[in-house]
């Protein structure tokens, strides 16, 4: 007997009922027809193989059904999965991950359907931001790049990844529109900061800006509003040459005017230009003392104010060149001041006798005669740098003899101590003098000393007035040496001529001499000042005087080629330290001959 139940159980009773009921009665119909057990067997399995064709037929069906069913569902857990990925929405809650949750196949599509639209409906927007955010990096790009094909391998990555949507990438590519946002804001500064040089430098050499920043690009100076300014690499580049180009420029204009304005100076100096006349050029004098930086007024640099300032020396030149002999014979006289200041032998090529006589007959070029005047100036000016430390020690040796001189006059004065208005002060000069007086010799010692050590540096004599220092030094030494020789004489004369008036007073007794008396009280070399003391006045020694000279190098002026004889006729002249009246002499005389001819008394 065939008994088939599908479905539920309830479904499989009712059909196996209503089966059985139709079965017996078909048997009861094949009995009363008298249907043999053969034809009744071989029309069941007839009627069992019909009934497998249909259930085979609604199983494949089924299946069909089922099939379309898992397709579609797979189809969309696939359009789900490529729209999460491309989205990155790794963490939504898809239905694929409760797929072993859900039972039926129309269940996961209901499940996954609407998911699957929303994603749809959020990567148009993402894909409308990508377009956005894109075509903002193609414009810049193409601003940076100039439109060139430089920028080709970002433009193709972008296109090669427009399926990934993800807020990952979108972070990026505004990751990389910031950079070029940045990029551009940069750039457009540089070149702005460019242009301004562009225009401060064009302002200073008299150039026409806007042809200058014109010829870089266009937009530079465009008047048209639609017109961006470029910022491609070659208008930056086209500006830094132009740049480089300017200062090249500038610093050749200031070179060039600043030896103008030197040349200016040195004229207005020699020709001695009125101050009105140098007025007008005080605009580029400031030049001479500024660093290239420091200058940036308008039109400083310009053609023309070069070609005035030239004008002006050009001028100057041939005005110059008509007073060529009076410049000469100032600069002599200027060289034979500095000469004269630091106690050197001018040159004598350029005396002014010679150099008038050169002039006056043609034979010399006045400028190069005055060239040689100028170049002698700053040889001297050197040379005089290079004996200050010397010179300073001749002058502190002056200043002592000058004090001892004072102080030689001032001991001679008899009233030096009498109380009266501004003796106090000769007295504390005395004694500064006398302080002064005793470092002479260490002074002397210690300049020749410094001399011959220059001379030893520089491998030449060091010359006062045209004699060497250190003979005058020298014979200086030994006529103070000499004087204070004569100063002992003197002395040890005066106490034996005391010792023989004692000797004649106390046989004769004493007698005063009037004319003793009044040579002492008459003041020797001295003038009253205004408080009322007696000043020592300046007194020479003659050659033949009782005391020698002191020889100093002021004294040595004047006198270079007769200074040997001089100080040879000085070493022969006779030496009488000891003025002795007439009388006195006479009674010396016979004091000291009555005593010597004279018997003695026992």
């Amino acid at each position: 007997m065939l008994t088939i139940g599908i479905g539920s159980p309830t479904t499989s009773v009712r059909t196996n009922t209503s089966c059985n009921a139709l079965l017996r009665e078909l048997q009861q119909i094949w009995n009363d027809i008298g249907e043999s057990e053969a034809d009744k067997d071989h029309m069941l399995l007839e009627l069992e193989r019909e009934c497998l064709e249909v259930y085979r037929r609604k199983v494949e069906e089924a299946a069909n059904v089922k099939a379309r069913l898992h397709q579609s569902v797979a189809a969309k857990e696939a359009e789900l999965a490529t729209l999460m990925a491309a989205l990155g929405e790794l963490n939504l809650h898809s239905p694929i991950q409760t797929e072993k949750r859900s039972a039926s196949l129309k269940e996961k599509l209901a499940s996954v359907t609407p998911v699957v639209e929303d994603l749809k409906m959020k990567k148009e927007e993402r894909m409308k931001q990508f377009a956005d955010i894109k075509a903002q990096i193609e414009k810049i790009s193409g601003e940076i790049s100039g439109y060139s094909l430089v920028n080709n391998a970002v433009m193709s990555s972008l296109t090669l990844d427009e399926q990934d949507f993800s807020l990952r990438k979108i972070t990026e590519y505004q990751t990389h529109l910031r950079t070029l946002q940045k990029e551009k804001s940069d750039r457009l500064h540089k070149v702005l900061e460019y242009v301004n040089e562009v225009h401060s430098l064009c302002g200073m050499l008299g150039l026409d800006f806007g042809q200058t920043v014109s010829e870089v690009h266009p937009s530079l100076h465009g008047t048209s509003m639609e017109q961006s300014t470029n910022i491609s690499n070659s208008t930056l580049e086209g500006l830094e040459q132009a740049i480089v180009k300017l200062k090249v420029e500038r610093k050749a204009r200031i070179l060039k005017l600043k030896d103008i304005v030197a040349s200016l100076f040195e004229l207005w100096n020699l020709m001695d230009s009125p101050k009105e006349e140098k007025n007008n050029f005080s605009r580029i004098t400031s030049i001479l003392r500024s660093s290239d930086t420091e200058i940036t007024e308008l039109g400083v640099l310009s053609t023309e104010t070069i070609e005035q300032a030239s004008a002006e020396v050009q001028r100057l030149t041939k005005l110059k060149a008509s007073r060529m002999k009076e410049l000469v014979m100032k600069k002599r006289l200027e060289l034979e001041e500095i000469c004269r200041m630091t106690h050197i032998e001018p040159d004598s090529s350029t005396a002014a006798e010679k150099s008038s006589a050169l002039i006056d007959s043609g034979l010399v070029d006045p400028s190069e005669l005055l060239a040689n005047i100028e170049e002698q100036i700053v040889k001297s000016k050197e040379e005089a740098v290079g004996r200050k430390e010397i010179m300073d020690r001749i002058d502190r040796w002056l200043s002592a003899c000058e004090e001892e001189n004072w102080l030689e006059d001032y001991n001679l004065d008899e009233n030096r101590y009498n109380a009266g208005r501004g003796a106090h002060i000769n007295l504390k000069r005395a004694e500064r003098a006398r302080v002064t007086v005793s470092k002479i010799p260490a002074i002397v010692d210690n300049l020749i000393h410094k001399t011959l050590v220059w001379e030893d540096e520089k491998k030449m004599l060091f010359l006062y007035d045209g004699v060497r220092l250190v003979s005058i030094l020298e014979e200086y030494k030994l006529t103070r040496q000499q004087k204070e020789e004569e100063k002992r004489r003197h002395r040890d004369q005066k106490k034996l001529h005391d010792l023989l008036l004692t000797e004649k007073e106390s046989i004769y007794g004493s007698k005063p001499s009037p004319r003793k008396s009044n040579s002492f009280r008459k003041p020797n070399g001295y003038r009253a000042n205004g408080n009322g003391s007696m000043t020592p006045t300046p007194r020479r020694n003659s050659v033949g005087s009782g005391t020698p000279e002191l020889l100093t190098p002021r004294s040595y002026s004047g006198r270079q080629n007769g200074y040997f004889k001089e100080m040879r006729r000085l070493s022969t002249a006779p030496l009488n330290f000891v003025a002795i009246s007439k009388e006195d002499t006479m009674s010396y005389a016979s004091v000291y001959g009555s005593e010597s001819g004279s018997p003695r008394l026992n």
